[in-house]
């Protein structure tokens, strides 16, 4: 399956979020999106199913030397996740992790400070919160999205992508309750894949993104 763009993959996964169980039946729904990438996904998706959006910020923590491979994230609650596996593997010790978990840690705050300068913060206490992002390869910075809503108090956490890496998909199992994925490539390369455009979204655009989102759902 190939999309056109970002927003033709978040109305199709509003449909298929639609006969979600989890979700058809719920008292109350909130979409949390995961910047940049998962913004216009979820914009869409908020639309679709006359929902609420927040933003689930979270960074991946870079390896020393190697800022491609992902050795953890941190979320927006200052909760940092670390993969143990991969820093075993890479023979890593504390004063490694230091300065990177602070760093981003940083780059998380000043990410949120600026998506609340149009976006208001919601409360998913008691909701079901469906965690959108544009697509996952490793998983970590949607499973620490998925922690977000579940630490902020949903009762049930749905996370939604168009794409995903077959690798991935028993991690974010287990991370939320329910995973939606509409494709999964049998040669998963990278998210883009999927997509026949698939531009980066920057902080202009991100924002841009929200300012267009209709009102009921971007103010909540």
């Amino acid at each position: 399956m190939i999309f056109t763009d970002r927003r033709e993959a978040g109305r199709l996964l509003a449909d298929a979020l639609r006969g979600e169980p989890a979700v058809r039946g719920a008292d109350r729904v909130v979409v949390l999106a995961v910047p940049r990438g998962g913004l216009p996904v979820a914009v869409e998706v908020a639309r679709a199913l006359e929902a609420p959006l927040d933003v689930a910020v979270s960074r991946s923590l870079r390896a020393p030397h190697d800022p491609e491979v992902s050795i953890g994230s941190v979320g927006a609650d200052g909760h940092v996740e670390i993969d143990d596996a991969a820093v075993a593997r890479l023979g890593l010790v504390e004063e490694n992790l230091r300065a990177e978990i602070d760093e981003r840690r940083d780059l998380v705050a000043r990410r949120l400070a600026l998506y609340r300068e149009v976006l208001e913060p919601l409360d998913p206490t008691g909701a079901v919160a469906v965690v959108v992002d544009d697509g996952v390869a490793s998983g970590g910075t949607a499973t620490q999205a998925c922690g977000l809503a579940r630490r902020a108090g949903a009762d049930t956490v749905v996370l939604a992508v168009p794409v995903a890496s077959a690798t991935a998909v028993p991690r974010l199992e287990q991370a939320a309750d329910r995973v939606v994925v509409l494709t999964s490539p049998a040669e998963f390369l990278a998210v883009g894949q999927a997509y026949q455009e698939f531009p980066q979204v920057d902080d202009e655009a991100a924002l841009a993104v929200l300012e267009q989102a209709p009102a009921d759902s971007a103010r909540g």
